[in-house]
C-alpha cells in the first residue's frame, strides 16, 4: 500500500525489464476501483485506450524507452471509501514501429450509424 492525502500528486513509474533495448513501453489504460477484485462495475478511468480521462493526469519525460512515468492527483470514491485500487494496462512495442499501438496515442471508437 501507498498512503497519500486527497489531492496529493501520486507519481508512478513503470519499468520494462528486458535485454532488448528496442522495446517501447506505453500506458494504455489505468482504472481505479474502491475494491481490489472488481475493475468493471464501480470504476474511475484515469486513462483509457490512451485517452486521458482525468484532468490531473500528466506524463513525464523519460530518457529511456522502457520506462513510462506519469502522475495524477489522489482521490477517494463516494461514501468515503478510504482505499483506492489501481489497475493499469501497459503495451510493449518495437521502437520506431509507427504502426504499433504505442505510437497511435488516443484511440476513440467511432459510433455506428443506426439503420432505419
Amino acid at each position: 500500500p501507498y498512503y497519500v492525502d486527497i489531492n496529493q500528486n501520486l507519481f508512478l513509474e513503470a519499468y520494462l525489464h528486458s535485454s532488448d533495448p528496442n522495446l517501447v513501453l506505453f500506458v494504455d489504460t489505468c482504472v481505479a476501483s474502491p475494491t481490489p477484485h472488481n475493475f468493471t462495475t464501480v470504476t474511475y478511468d484515469i486513462i483509457r485506450n490512451g485517452c486521458v480521462r482525468d484532468s490531473t493526469y500528466a506524463t513525464y519525460y523519460s530518457p529511456y524507452r522502457n520506462v513510462a512515468r506519469f502522475k495524477f492527483n489522489a482521490f477517494q470514491f463516494i461514501r468515503n471509501n478510504p482505499l483506492v485500487y489501481l489497475q493499469c494496462e501497459l503495451v510493449v512495442c518495437r521502437a520506431y514501429d509507427y504502426s504499433s499501438r504505442c505510437y497511435q496515442g488516443c484511440i476513440t471508437r467511432s459510433k455506428r450509424e443506426a439503420s432505419s
